[in-house]
């Protein structure tokens, strides 16, 4: 089956929904399915290339940053890539098309239909399902409600990452059916060494912004001063400045270390390093840090949201709090900061769990599976 897969960020750009899109196409190659992958250009890389049997195809795209993007420089990839796009579907002949986010990736797999009678399917991610992030989306939401419900009714099956991000996409759009495939973890690349549990060494990894909820964590730890922890975050984002301004005058700026972006052995080092994973996020989709800090054997200390509550078990991977709620926070640090034995135990459950339920062969399998149907077909029943 020749698969093209859409994403407007992919390995080295992008967040989390970039690296799912990686490892899923590696996956599918290595069970002998061709992939191609559109995407978007970014200053030092290659126009085309081949990774892991996938082969890679960058369309040009307005885009400033590798972390993230704008509204704006998602137009200029529909227009970019939308216009690689046809002579790539002329020549190709893809059989499916895998649009990660309905927008702005569906915006050019629902021409390749039109057109080239390529079916294709939409992956929800987060950012693209409206009542996500009101805070960041809601005017973007208003205004492209209307070609969303026609590239999801469109679409030959529609696919959530969790159930709590099923359940906000048919508030949106009752008509159309969503089934959920999450994201997954390569439990063996951090499969982790003996690690120390103590002193208490926290981890957090992802983009530095409202929506993490780190500045909970920040207040919550400065309640915390007498518990000799360590917090090291990795990510980059526009709350860095204000949260490293905030460290500072809850003087705690010595116990947090801002790293930046990590990759590669770098990241796996902090991974390995460290032996408390707290998360405090205020909305996710399927967050691909968890699974890793799980597959890592790590214990996680998370918001009870959709996402974070169907990865984590509490009291036995973990603990789930109640989102925004910093006494719920500074309680459940407190408890596993004190106890270097229950963490060690919720950690090997939690990698336990990461590797019966979320290795990232079994969600391409379900995937596959997926594309397979709709091949040829109209919208899955």
């Amino acid at each position: 089956m020749r698969i093209l897969l859409i994403n407007s960020e992919y390995p080295p750009i992008g967040g989390g929904a970039g690296n799912a899109s990686q490892h899923l196409a590696a996956e599918m190659a290595a069970l002998g399915h061709q992939v191609l992958v559109l995407t978007s250009h970014f200053r030092g890389l290659a126009w085309q290339e081949t990774r892991k049997g996938v082969r890679i195809v960058r369309a040009p795209a307005r885009r400033k940053r590798a972390d993230r993007s704008m509204a704006y420089e998602q137009i200029t990839f529909i227009l970019g890539a939308g216009l690689r796009a046809l002579p790539l579907a002329a020549r190709w002949k893809p059989d499916v098309t895998l649009a990660f986010f309905g927008m702005p990736s569906g915006a050019i797999a629902l021409p390749l239909k039109w057109l080239f009678r390529v079916p294709y399917v939409v992956s929800l991610r987060g950012g693209d399902v409206p009542g996500f992030r009101p805070y960041d989306f809601a005017l973007y939401h208003r205004m492209i409600g209307p070609l969303l419900r026609l590239i999801w009714r469109q679409a030959g099956a529609v696919i959530a990452n969790s159930g709590g991000l099923r359940t906000l996409a048919q508030r949106f759009e009752r008509r159309v059916p969503i089934q959920i495939i999450p994201n997954g973890v390569d439990p063996d690349y951090f499969a982790p060494p003996d690690r120390s549990w103590e002193p208490p060494r926290m981890l957090f990894v992802g983009r530095v912004v409202y929506q993490k909820g780190l500045d909970l964590l920040l207040h919550a730890l400065a309640a915390l001063r007498g518990l000799p922890w360590e917090l090291t975050v990795v990510g980059d984002g526009p709350q860095r400045p204000v949260l490293e301004q905030l460290a500072a005058s809850l003087d705690i700026a010595a116990r947090v270390r801002f790293r930046g972006w990590l990759k590669g052995d770098d990241l796996l080092q902090e991974y390995h390093r460290a032996n408390l994973f707290p998360y405090p996020s205020r909305h996710e989709g399927m967050p691909n840090a968890v699974l890793e800090a799980m597959g890592s054997g790590l214990p996680v200390i998370a918001s009870r949201i959709a996402g974070n509550e169907e990865l984590i078990v509490h009291q036995e991977t973990g603990l789930l709090i109640e989102p925004e709620n910093q006494y719920a926070l500074e309680l459940a640090l407190a408890d596993l900061l004190r106890d270097p034995h229950r963490r060690q135990q919720m950690g090997a459950a939690a990698r336990r769990r990461a590797i019966e339920c979320y290795p990232w062969n079994k969600m391409a399998q379900q995937y596959v599976r997926v594309l397979q149907r709709i091949r040829g077909e109209g919208r899955e029943t």
